[in-house]
């Protein structure tokens, strides 16, 4: 019996010695709180323009991310006096995650609203997008 139990014990130790270790996953407490500026990869920007009074704008972007883990982020800033609007469309994510490297497609309408009359000029990432009246 003591044979048997010395035996049982001797492959309990052999297979936990043999059996690969756990990776640690960063868990949220690990994870660096300061995210880093990735890409945001656009296939398509399109001004849309609603039927209202007054005029209403959105912004329809379609694209793809870096990776799952990557978050779209986009700026929109006020008419300046030329009545250029920039928007800066980017992504943010946490440099410790770990992520599957595959694009991540994503399709976001951004509303810009409405704006006095006038002619307005609408630049994405530092390309003129289009120009359009309101």
């Amino acid at each position: 019996m003591k044979q048997m139990s010395f035996i049982a014990l001797t492959l309990l130790l052999i297979l936990t010695a043999c059996t690969p270790t756990a990776t640690e996953v960063p868990t949220p407490a690990s994870v660096n709180t300061n995210p880093e500026r990735g890409n945001a990869y656009l296939d398509s920007a399109e001004l849309l323009i609603m039927e209202s009074f007054p005029l209403q704008f959105t912004l329809a972007l379609k694209g793809n991310l870096p990776t799952s883990c990557h978050e779209l982020k986009v700026d929109v800033s006020l008419p300046d006096t030329e009545n250029k609007i920039l928007v800066d469309v980017y992504s943010l994510t946490q440099p410790d995650l770990i992520c599957a490297q595959m694009l991540s497609p994503f399709e976001k309408n951004i509303p810009l609203g409405s704006f006095p009359a006038g002619h307005y000029f609408l630049w994405v990432n530092g390309e003129l997008l289009t120009e359009f009246d309101a």
